[in-house]
Parts: C-alpha cells; sequence; structure tokens
C-alpha cells in the first residue's frame, strides 16, 4: 500500500476513535421535516397542545392501511372536527412527497415507556 493510502487509512481510524458512530449524530429525518415546517408549534410528539401528539395521531390510527395516504392529504389540505373543534390549517410549504414522509413518521411513533 503506497504511503498515502496507509496515511489516509490512519486519518480514518483517528477520526473514527475521536468522534465515534456519527451516525447516533444525525437527527431523525421525520423529525427534522416537521421541525422545519413548523409542525411542532401546534403538536407536540406525545401530548396536545394546539393538536393532537404524534404519538396521539398514531395511536388513533394504528392498524388502519389507508392511514398513510389520508393523513398525507390532511397535511396538505388540512382538516377541522378530527381531534374536536381544532381547525389545522391547510400546508401548502409541504411537498406531497414531503407529506407522504410526515405521514409515515408520525404514523410510526409510540408512547414513551413509563418507569
Amino acid at each position: 500500500m503506497a504511503l498515502g493510502g496507509l496515511l489516509a487509512l490512519a486519518l480514518a481510524g483517528l477520526l473514527w476513535v475521536s468522534f465515534g458512530n456519527a451516525s447516533r449524530d444525525v437527527p431523525d429525518p421525520g423529525l427534522a421535516l416537521a421541525r422545519g415546517h413548523g409542525c411542532l408549534s401546534c403538536h407536540g410528539l406525545v401530548h396536545k397542545q394546539v393538536g393532537p401528539g404524534y404519538a396521539q395521531v398514531a395511536q388513533r390510527y394504528r392498524g388502519d392501511p389507508e392511514a398513510p395516504e389520508r393523513l398525507a392529504a390532511i397535511i396538505r389540505a388540512g382538516s377541522v372536527g378530527r381531534w374536536g373543534r381544532v381547525i389545522m390549517p391547510r400546508q401548502p410549504g409541504v411537498t406531497e412527497a414531503e407529506a407522504r414522509q410526515l405521514a409515515a413518521w408520525v404514523l410510526s411513533q409510540t408512547e414513551p415507556e413509563t418507569r
């Protein structure tokens, strides 16, 4: 192996030892998308704020095979009356692909374990 290759390998090893597994520092893409679109201004991860918490939404739709597509449509078009008198305004800045990603992420949420 050439000296340059050995140096690159040594540097990579040093960086790995110094920083460990960097993937643990990568934020959840669904959470990052929700933050980026301001969704957490109205929704909590677990409990209701203005609108329902994401764990509550996931619980309500668990087992519903049509839920991902329905929630993606609700994210973009908005809704009223699904969670009481709360209005969810339409989100035209969210693309269809982002809405599908957000819906899948919301539906993957679980209640945190209590000790």
